[in-house]
């Protein structure tokens, strides 16, 4: 089976792109972004070492997908919405550490959301809404969730995160599901824990075969991407899984990794041209 290598930039990085490809045959999708049929993935590889270049290589066949499982955090937005909350009482630090070895997969997941949740525990309900307001959007989500929409293929957000949060995102992006966890709210206070069941890397996974059967499609019909070590079981199990700026851990055991470009790199990966592109 024929197979596709494409090569994407990261912002700014077009010209040393240009110098990639030069005396190769490239069918350019974008400034940013080229396909080369046929060729050699360990001699683009060498080529590209040490540029701000991503690589991915797929079969031409079935590149695009129909249906999209994202992460939340650190992927579709730059937050980490934990980390933000946990500002509010000066613990952003400590939190960011335990974040970080969680999401290398370092320590066990679930513990270490109970830990840092019952850290917040009688934080004003309202103290929600104001994290909310420091929601960032990760570069290139809103074009590609736009253009994915456009194209009809479903979206779901799947988050280790909080509902209150990532239903915003939803809201704002269009995405046709969100399954997150639900902060418990006592006399309108933070009780510190998470209602059950608790969303994993298994719920993660699950979550996509579930939206692939429910949409009539296989799994080489769908894609996921995320940062995380619970986002592995959904990476490994998508016909396209990309570990997306993700942890070293992560990155490493991903088959296909987006380490500069921003998120319209899923776009190209699967053949879009610019002109194609929305939002």
């Amino acid at each position: 089976m024929q197979s596709i290598t494409t090569l994407i930039a990261a912002p700014g990085g077009e010209e040393a792109l240009r110098d990639t490809v030069t005396g190769l045959t490239a069918d350019w999708l974008g400034p940013e972004a080229c396909d080369l049929a046929g060729a050699d993935e360990a001699a683009v590889m060498a080529a590209v070492a040490g540029r701000p270049i991503d690589i991915i290589t797929r079969p031409a066949a079935g590149r695009r997908k129909r249906l999209l499982v994202a992460d939340l955090e650190s992927t579709i937005i730059e937050n980490e919405m934990l980390e933000e909350l946990a500002d509010f009482l000066g613990l952003r630090a400590h939190v960011a550490g335990i974040t970080r070895r969680a999401m290398n997969g370092e320590i066990d997941f679930v513990g270490a959301l109970t830990e840092r949740v019952a850290l917040l525990r009688g934080m004003p309900e309202s103290v929600l809404d104001e994290a909310a307001q420091r929601i960032r959007l990760m570069p290139g989500a809103r074009t590609l969730i736009a253009t994915l929409r456009r194209n009809g293929v479903k979206t779901a957000l799947v988050s280790g995160g909080f509902t209150v949060f990532a239903e915003r995102v939803a809201a704002e992006l269009g995405f046709d599901r969100v399954v997150a966890n639900r902060l418990d709210i006592a006399d309108g206070k933070l009780a510190g824990t998470v209602r059950a069941p608790i969303v994993t890397g298994a719920t993660k996974r699950d979550t996509l075969v579930a939206l692939g059967g429910e949409f009539g499609l296989t799994l080489d019909e769908t894609m996921a991407v995320g940062d995380g070590a619970n986002d592995l079981p959904m990476l490994g199990t998508a016909g396209l899984g990309i570990a997306f700026h993700a942890k070293p851990a992560v990155a490493a055991a991903s088959r296909w990794r987006v380490d500069h470009a921003d998120l319209t790199a899923l776009l190209y990966a699967q053949g879009y041209r610019e002109q194609e592109i929305f939002g």
